[in-house]
């Protein structure tokens, strides 16, 4: 799995480089462009792999309209082994560089591995989606993605299994949290994610800790998480993060008040090849199977 998933891995999250390269009134003014670098890698917006360049044949590949006027693309990726498939579906959330083409390993293993539908949504800006990535406009588009799987006859008997790496952690958990009590999300996995961006610039830009109330992007999810109360949850945690501190995922899994909260480290894992690491797959084949599917 390891091997698969290094093209991938190349793309790391630029949150850290881009704050340390800029200081005072450009926390202000460009931290669009530092907390949302969609132009990274290089071709990010136009070069966008499809699914068959790693053996996946059973997808679509989508166009979901926001209710404020963007188009999101978006893969949905169906098990290779219908017989096998599990009534599951997981909506995927990826970190704040580069497209959801270059996750396409990972959505190959949870599909054909782990035999679950998945859907993985692009936020605005980010590859081929319209407009510009804010706070605000993610939160639409991560209901846009949820409502899609609700709106489709084949997957209305599913459950839904929400999963979000680093900002794509912060988008998941606000989602779950808006949909609370819904009856349809059955789990929520988080890897690497952190508290909210006003507590991730003094570890990454620490002479700018002083201009932190002039940032407008909040993610605040030590605040939302506590109100996810009806579902389990799975943190998946590399001890070798540089960019986003270890201490940040241990303090929201202590924040946590889920019903059943599963803790898992990969204690070689870095920011970005955590989900390479030995055990990471199993540790979400587990948590379905001894927990969503029991939901």
């Amino acid at each position: 799995m390891a091997s698969a998933l290094w093209s991938w891995a190349r793309f790391p999250l630029y949150f850290g480089g881009g704050l340390v390269s800029l200081a005072g009134g450009a926390l202000y003014y460009w931290q669009n462009e530092i907390i949302y670098p969609r132009n990274i890698p290089a071709g990010a917006r136009t070069d966008v792999p499809r699914p068959p360049s790693v053996g996946i044949e059973d997808y679509e590949e989508l166009t979901l309209p926001t209710s404020d006027g963007e188009s999101l693309s978006a893969f949905l990726i169906r098990p290779a082994n219908k017989a096998a498939a599990r009534p599951i579906t997981i909506l995927t959330f990826h970190g704040n560089a580069g497209n959801i083409g270059h996750r396409l390993p990972i959505a190959r293993i949870l599909a054909n591995d782990i035999q679950c539908t998945t859907l993985m949504l692009e936020y605005r800006g980010y590859g081929l989606s319209t407009g510009n990535p804010t706070e605000k406009g993610l939160v639409i588009d991560a209901q846009t993605g949820l409502d899609y799987i609700r709106s489709r006859a084949d997957l209305k008997g599913n459950k839904i299994l929400v999963y979000g790496q680093s900002l794509g952690g912060a988008v998941s958990i606000d989602l779950v949290a808006k949909n609370k009590g819904t009856g349809d999300i059955k789990g929520l996995m988080l890897e690497n994610t952190f508290l909210s961006i006003a507590k991730m610039i003094p570890n990454v830009m620490p002479a700018a800790k002083v201009l932190t109330p002039l940032c407008h992007e909040y993610w605040r999810s030590e605040m939302v998480l506590p109100q996810i109360t009806d579902i389990p949850i799975l943190f998946l945690s590399g001890l070798q993060d540089e960019i986003v501190p270890p201490a940040h995922m241990k303090q929201l899994f202590r924040l946590c008040k889920a019903k059943k909260v599963v803790w898992k480290e990969l204690p070689y894992g870095d920011h970005n090849n955590t989900v390479a690491e030995r055990g990471y797959f199993s540790y979400i084949d587990d948590f379905i199977e001894e927990h969503v599917l029991k939901e």
